[in-house]
């Protein structure tokens, strides 16, 4: 299907008379990633879809676009579709979850609590979509060939946040560490006492790609948004270096996750959160 619909971009635009560079110019985005869509190789963005129906007078793109995306988005909010697709296509993505594992990371466990916490009235069938919508995305970390650079920074005591019972909370970690060890994502953790950072007060995702401007997602209980202003993605990725500085080294980060993965197993988490009056 994305053969078709690079060959339509490629009919439309000759028709026009246009090149790639002036069928671009205006957007944010560059030649390489429109030769990329003519070749089949690459979806393409909402807004880029909005521009080339502008300069081509068609309303072909946006269509297509919103198909395409809404196949995407079953099991998926609404507002999540952007992000669902721009994932696949960066090139590095950085997150901060400051009260959940990010849905990346998470186990068939985790996601399912996460979810089923809700309480919605929908059959089992629907939240059954929603679980293994959330797991697909980690196949991210599966293809050797187009896998982005995943940085996450997660606080300490997300980690004896205990919202599985202690053997599936260790399946979660051990998943997390596993991911690290098999280099396929870099994990910092913010130690519990580290005192005031920055992005206390929100959850971040910042996006960068190949050939088009970066994006940084937050997300809410029942909402999502997305920023593609440069300043405003300038600042948050200052924050996020900010944040990055105050978190352990990757190597006494694993440790972290580790420890903790064997405590849940052995049973001690409780007085590992007694301890450390993080309750």
């Amino acid at each position: 299907m994305s053969q078709f619909y690079g060959k339509e971009l490629r009919y439309h635009r000759e028709a026009a008379g246009l090149t790639l560079e002036k069928l671009v110019e205006g957007s944010y985005y560059g030649i390489g990633l429109l030769s990329a869509i003519e070749h089949g190789g690459r979806g393409m963005p909402m807004d880029l879809a909005a521009h080339v129906d502008r300069r081509l007078g068609t309303d072909f793109f946006v269509r297509r676009c919103e198909d395409v995306q809404e196949a995407r988005r079953r099991g998926h909010a609404e507002y999540f579709a952007r992000v669902l697709e721009a994932e696949k296509q960066a090139t590095t993505i950085e997150e901060w979850s400051p009260t959940l594992i990010p849905g990346l990371l998470q186990t068939e466990a985790y996601a399912r609590t996460v979810i089923g916490v809700e309480r919605l009235q929908e059959l089992p069938e629907e939240t059954d979509e929603k679980v293994k919508a959330r797991l697909a995305r980690a196949q991210l970390f599966e293809d050797s060939h187009q896998t982005p650079e995943y940085w996450a920074i997660l606080p300490e005591t997300l980690l004896w946040n205990a919202i599985l019972p202690p053997e599936q909370m260790a399946e979660q970690l051990d998943h997390i560490a596993a991911l690290i060890k098999r280099g396929r994502i870099f994990v910092q953790i913010i130690p519990w006492n580290s005192g005031a950072h920055t992005l206390m007060q929100s959850n971040i995702m910042v996006l960068d790609f190949a050939d088009a401007p970066p994006l940084v997602y937050m997300e809410g209980q029942h909402h999502g948004q997305t920023v593609d202003d440069p300043g405003l993605v300038k600042q948050y990725r200052r924050s996020y270096d900010l944040l990055r500085a105050a978190a352990s080294p990757l190597g006494a980060s694993l440790a972290m996750i580790e420890a903790a993965a064997e405590e849940y197993r052995n049973g001690a988490q409780p007085a590992r959160l007694d301890r450390r009056d993080l309750a």
